[in-house]
């Protein structure tokens, strides 16, 4: 992969993996997991993330009512369910079960960001601050729901200039 030197990084591992899971504390109950990337900051190491899956649990199909589960990668800490127009958010996943007024199982509705970018991206994040978040929430569910995924990116070593404008935003925009 690619990465522009006008940014100020430089490519220090191959792609690596990195898989998870997460499971609601309780039904309809957002819960967030750290994932350690255990960057080396006195060497200004940042992560760049160039694809990401997430795979969240189907909600339950409850005649006559509405239910969801939201799923997240993020690169800092959340307290609730953030979308895409939140910059720290890298990707999403949505699913929903629409059946208010019906009186069957209803119909099911899927929303996901982006899994893998188009080839014209070099990458769809860098996480400077060593630590990235996956998190899960349903939504009138009777039974917890979960998250499973992966994402896929790389180590780099940050200029100074870089490392310290990517860390600011991060910590900034929470």
């Amino acid at each position: 992969m690619w990465v522009s030197p006008d940014m100020g990084l430089k490519k220090t591992s191959e792609i690596v993996a990195v898989s998870f899971s997460v499971t609601e504390t309780a039904p309809n109950t957002y819960t967030q997991q750290q994932i350690s990337l255990q960057l080396d900051v006195l060497n200004q190491e940042v992560f760049v993330v160039v694809a990401v899956d997430l795979d969240p649990s189907t909600p339950d199909a409850i005649a006559g009512t509405d239910t969801a589960v939201s799923a997240q990668l993020t690169s800092t800490s959340q307290t609730v369910p953030v979308t895409l127009a939140n910059s720290n958010c890298l990707a999403t996943a949505n699913l929903q079960i629409k059946s208010a007024g019906f009186v069957d199982g209803g119909v099911g509705f899927t929303r996901t960001s982006i899994d893998s970018p188009p080839a014209a991206l070099d990458y769809i994040g860098i996480i400077a601050t060593s630590n990235a978040f996956i998190a899960v929430n349903g939504a009138a569910n009777l039974a917890q729901k979960g998250l499973v995924g992966r994402f896929w990116g790389y180590r780099a070593r940050a200029d100074s200039a870089t490392f310290a404008a990517l860390t600011q935003s991060e910590l900034l925009s929470q």
